[in-house]
Formats: structure tokens, sequence, C-alpha cells
């Protein structure tokens, strides 16, 4: 079940509202959440409800392990148990036929056969998860936050739905309170069905209209693809990728809201970063801010040599390759950026200061377009002869394919919407509006609010309106980051 689908608008998130609203007292309605939460995973995932139901049970012991342990060497003990647990979980499901098939070939090169595995299904959502269990039993060991001594409470901490499957991130120490003590309110239910509608016309007003065009031109076969035509892919799947994203962490944010919580931001239009350090500031922040609190530091962040710093920026990159996927392209994609962190510490980053905000944004966005093609393909392979067509050292011609061909009138409107929706531009007009509107007599205020009013609902019930429509004729396209 996805928020985008007729069965969870529909019926799921009605149902579960109504439930929610009607409860009596707050340990009802976390009840509630957890058992929808539940089989809202279940619904997809089916036997695999069991990883899930595992690792809380997992969890819920290592938190009462490491609460209850009374000197460093039992910490260290369960907290070393906790980690190699939740990891080892993740490294089956996600890495187990990597690991296999790397090894495979590696013993080959010696003539040693060696025995394959099936093929292990990946479970929805475990990467993300995972991590949340792990910031759970981490920061329990450091002693910032108490252990959870009630099972319910910490199984509505892992399994919530509307960031179970593709996050944001939600650290226990954000939410803890709000488990035991939040409250649903008017005010911030509407914040959070806008923020939620916004996130679904994201999704599917705009990324899905960009992944028609990455997609078909991602699979013109080599040799076929023109310098215009390879970039064209590239800057249709940055904001395929965006929209995608960050519109199910608007969702996201917007569900939290709507039951009380608050949710971290995970986006903050990282397409106006003027360098990659930038980029990774905005894009996927609870990621980002993970590694940088669990792995980063710990490391000695950057309070070692300069050549320790570069070490450990490569060593989180790398991880953070291999967190989104079991596959050489995606490491190499997560080294890829992390050597341009480096490039950036080494001297680039003072003169991308020194120049116009324009030229570091060109830059910014030229590194990481080129980067997508080992994030969009499925082998190295494919990903260098992707990149080659985008600088014009494929051998093998431009082929027959135009920039025309993919320029319909609708792809255009989407990419320009999706231009302008990347920058905090509308943000700053409203917001000189509203400083504009203060210097106005109070009858002309009172009127500027109401129009305010009724265009903000009319055009939330349009986009919504627009989302029906496209969900009533258009086929199921996935989110992106589903896959990790």
């Amino acid at each position: 079940m996805v928020f985008s689908s007729p069965v969870f608008l529909f019926l799921f998130l009605p149902v579960v509202l109504l439930l929610v609203l009607s409860a009596g007292t707050l340990k009802a309605r976390n009840t509630i959440l957890t058992i929808a939460s539940l089989f809202f995973y279940a619904w997809g995932e089916t036997l695999y409800v069991v990883v899930m139901l595992g690792s809380i049970l997992l969890n819920y012991l290592m938190g009462l392990w490491l609460g209850a342990a009374s000197t460093s060497s039992g910490r260290k003990i369960a907290i070393t148990v906790a980690v190699v647990s939740n990891l080892g979980l993740l490294a089956w499901f996600k890495y187990a036929n990597f690991i296999v098939d790397n090894l495979a070939i590696l013993l080959d090169g010696f003539d040693i056969s060696m025995t394959t595995i099936d093929p292990v299904q990946l479970p929805i959502g475990i990467s993300f998860f995972t991590f949340q269990s792990l910031s759970y039993v981490i920061d329990v060991y450091r002693r910032e936050v108490p252990e959870q001594r009630k099972l319910g409470n910490l199984a509505l901490y892992i399994s919530l739905f509307p960031q179970l499957i593709a996050g944001p991130i939600v650290r226990y120490q954000d939410v803890m309170d709000q488990i035991d003590d939040r409250r649903i309110d008017l005010e911030g239910f509407a914040i959070g069905a806008r923020r939620f509608i916004i996130g679904l016309g994201k999704k599917l007003l705009i990324a899905d209209h960009a992944a028609r065009v990455a997609d078909t031109i991602y699979a013109i076969p080599e040799g076929a693809m023109p310098v215009s035509v390879a970039w064209l892919g590239a800057l249709a799947y940055s904001i395929q990728i965006y929209f995608d994203f960050s519109g199910y962490s608007d969702m996201a944010i917007g569900l939290g809201r709507m039951f009380g919580f608050h949710f971290l931001e995970n986006f903050n239009f990282p397409f106006i970063a003027r360098s990659i350090r930038e980029f990774w500031q905005r894009w996927h922040i609870s990621l980002t801010t993970w590694f940088r609190d669990y792995v980063y530091i710990p490391l000695g962040g950057s309070r070692g040599t300069t050549l320790m710093t570069y070490r450990n920026l490569l060593a989180i990159f790398f991880f953070t390759g291999l967190w989104h996927g079991a596959s050489w392209n995606f490491v190499i994609w997560g080294l890829f950026h992390g050597m341009f962190l480096v490039i950036e510490r080494l001297g680039w980053q003072k003169i991308l200061d020194k120049l116009p905000a324009p030229f570091g944004i060109v830059y910014m966005m030229i590194v990481l377009n080129v980067a997508w093609a080992l994030f969009h393909t499925n082998d190295l392979e494919s990903a260098w002869n992707y990149m080659r067509s985008m600088f014009g050292t494929n051998p093998h011609g431009i082929g027959i394919n135009y920039l025309s061909f993919y320029l319909s009138n609708d792809f255009v409107v989407v990419m320009i919407l999706g231009a302008l929706a990347s920058t905090p531009l509308l943000r700053t007009v409203l917001a000189r509006m509203k400083v504009g509107l203060a210097e106005r007599s109070v009858r002309v205020r009172a009127f500027s609010r109401s129009m305010y009013a009724i265009s903000d609902v009319s055009v939330h019930a349009l986009i919504l309106l627009l989302c029906a429509m496209h969900m009533a004729s258009n086929t199921y396209a996935p989110f992106i980051y589903f896959r990790f």
C-alpha cells in the first residue's frame, strides 16, 4: 500500500483517521496507530511483517539490557550485540546475494567453485526502520535517552506508517515525548492535510510525468543518443527523483502532523546548493545527519589530521552509497560524491565562495547529473556508456534520437514547474506579500486574509482533484526510494 494509491487515500487513511480521532485516550490512539501501521506494512509485505515484529522485539530487549547494564564493559557488550544484530538483519536481506555473487567472482579467479544461494527478497523499508532502531539503541547506550519500557510505545516508533517505508529517518529522541504526550487539533490537522496534498501533487503531477521521459531516454541503446538528449534525460531524472522523494517526505510529515506528530524536515531546496557539500546539507537531511552523528563523528570527524578527515568523508559516502543499494553502481555513486567533497575541502570550496552564486549552482548540477547515471542504471557498463553520451565521447555516433522528440508541451510545462518549485521563489513572494499587507489598513488586511484563505483551499482542492484524475487514468508508478 502506498500513499498515492486509491486504496490508501479513500479507504485506509479515512478509516484510520476516524478510529484514531474517535478514540478516547492517547493510549488507545497509540494502539490503533500501531495495529494500523503493522497492517499497512503487511498489506504489501505479507509474511515479512514478521521481520518487522522481530526487529521491534529485538530492539526492545536490547534497550532493556542497555538500561540494566551497570558497568562500562556490560554496556559495550550490549551495544555490540544490538548493532551487530540490527546490521546482520539488514545485511542478510539486503546484501547477502551481493556478497555471495562478488565472492563467487573472486574465487572463480582462483578456480574455486562456490555454492550460490537463492535470491533473498528485500523487505520494503528495511533500511529505514533498521536505521531508526539503531538510533534508538545507540542513544540509549550514550545515555541521551532512557530505555523504553513499554513494548507498545517502541513498536509504534519503529512501525509508524507515515515514515515507515521511505523515511524520513525519525530519531527516537525527536518523538519519544510525542508518543506519550501529543494532541490532535484542527489547526495542526489542516497544516498536515495541506502538506500531504502538496506532497501528493509533487509525486503524481511532476515526478511521474518527468519519469516517462527520463526512463525513455535512459533506455535508448548505446550509441543512439546525442549529447543534448543525454543531458535532458539526466535533468528529467533530477526532477523526477527530487519530487518523488521530497513528495513522499512531505506526505509523511503531513500525515504525522495529522496524527499529532512533528517530524523534522528532510529537504531544503537542494538544487539551489552552491557545492556538493551544501547539497548534502539540503538533500535527504535525515540520512545525512544520521551518518554524521553515528559514523562520521565516531570515526573522528574533522578533529584529526587532514588525511583522516578525508578518509572519514570517503568512508561515510561509501556507506551512504551502500545504504542505497547492494550494487557497485551505488557504491561508486557514493564515492563519487565523497570525492567531490574532498576536492572542495582541498580548496575548491574557497574558490566557489568567491564566485557568483549561479556558477556554484551550475557546478553542483553538473556533478549531480553525471552521478545520476550511476544511480539510475543497473550496471557499471550502462552507467559508463550514458556518461560518455553526456560528454559526446561515445564512439558509435549520435544515432537518430533528437531533442525535439521528447519536448512535448506537457513535459516542458512539468520541467518549468519543477524548476520553479525547486527554489524558494514562491515562499519568498508570499513572505513579501505578508510584509506588504502588514502596512495596509485593517480593512485591506482582513479582505486579503479572506482571499488568501479562499485561494489556499481552492489550490489544494484543485491539486487533489488533478491527482485523483491522474490515478484514474494512469498506471501505478512506485516511489523510487521504496527499493532502498
